[in-house]
């Protein structure tokens, strides 16, 4: 804060006796000081604000890496889930007759009416 220090520095100079058009110059650079300060004060703000903007766009390039990673492993397990209820479809179907098979052999020939 270099202005703030020449502000001071003028002010001191000043202490003994004032001529009338350092009274303006002195209030002039005093509101040139705290415009500098100001500035000052916006500009870090802003360097901090894209400072964490930077943040969120790592954590959003992050994010998409990680969706994409679960969309991944989301369509392996639907292809399996999909793969077993196939599977199980036809195991069924393989009990089902593998049960009437016995069933028959159980009841043994049909008997003929005479």
């Amino acid at each position: 804060m270099r202005a703030s220090n020449e502000s001071s520095n003028i002010e001191t100079a000043g202490a003994g006796s004032v001529a009338p058009g350092t009274r303006d110059l002195s209030s002039a650079m005093r509101r040139l000081v705290r415009a500098l300060d100001h500035l000052e004060s916006a500009v870090d703000t802003r360097l901090e604000h894209q400072a964490g903007l930077g943040d969120t766009e790592a954590e959003v390039q992050r994010m998409g890496v990680d969706r994409t990673r679960l969309a991944e492993s989301l369509d392996k397990a639907e292809a399996r889930a999909q793969k077993l209820e196939s599977t199980n479809r036809e195991v069924a179907n393989r009990l089902v007759n593998a049960m009437e098979t016995i069933r028959n052999v159980l009841e043994g020939p049909p008997e003929r009416e005479a």
